[in-house]
């Protein structure tokens, strides 16, 4: 198993990155956190998991070692594969994922793409005694009491691609605007925006300016 990868960022695309590693460029998938956490040309540590299949060979990239385990971790639940996985670590970090399965926030759950109320009990049963606690060792949210955890918008993740990828915050907020308006993305459906369709969607419109 590739446990990490450490050597020089040769690239950056909406959801991975090339990393040189002795002359050769290694291709990872990532969240949209994890890469902004990336710069082209500078030397970087990603923690990473392989994921095997029959056709086909994937990288998948992290942040952090506990980041990549709880990456796994997931994995170990009734239809949760490689890519609902990353979808669940682009939209909560490690410890607000062990905060919603230990006190079955299931909205938080359902924030995510692709993951619904059953599936959010599914995984709420299933991996209660498996994601452990916090490493801070509470339950609650990160702030004070009473004020829940702010867990990043759509907007913000991807601006923050936008932003790793060379464009202005400006022209990241430009084209975020967009997407709304010409009704690319709707958020008035009260379904969750997946965020990497959101940021190949104003990849191409600014690539039209």
């Amino acid at each position: 198993m590739i446990a990490h990868l450490q050597g020089t960022v040769a690239g950056l695309a909406p959801d991975g990155a090339v990393i040189e590693v002795g002359g050769v460029g290694i291709r990872v998938q990532c969240t949209p956190g994890t890469l902004a956490t990336l710069r082209p040309g500078e030397h970087a540590r990603v923690a990473t998991a392989l994921v095997v299949r029959e056709d086909s060979l994937t990288l998948y990239g992290f942040a952090s070692d506990d980041e990549r385990n709880v990456f796994e971790l997931l994995q170990t639940a009734t239809g949760i594969g490689p890519r609902l996985a990353l979808a669940m670590l682009a939209v909560h970090a490690p410890d607000a994922l062990r905060r919603a399965v230990a006190t079955e926030d299931l909205g938080a759950l359902i924030m995510v793409p692709g993951i619904g109320k059953k599936g959010a009990q599914r995984i709420v049963l299933e991996l209660r005694d498996r994601l452990g606690p916090p490493a801070d060792g509470r339950a609650g949210g990160d702030g004070p009491p009473g004020q829940p955890r702010r867990v990043p918008s759509w907007r913000d993740q991807v601006q923050s691609g936008l932003v790793n990828l060379g464009w202005t915050a400006r022209d990241a907020d430009q084209a975020i605007a967009a997407l709304e308006e010409d009704g690319t993305v709707s958020v008035g459906n009260g379904e969750a925006v997946d965020v990497a369709t959101a940021l190949r969607a104003a990849l191409r419109k600014l690539s039209r300016q």
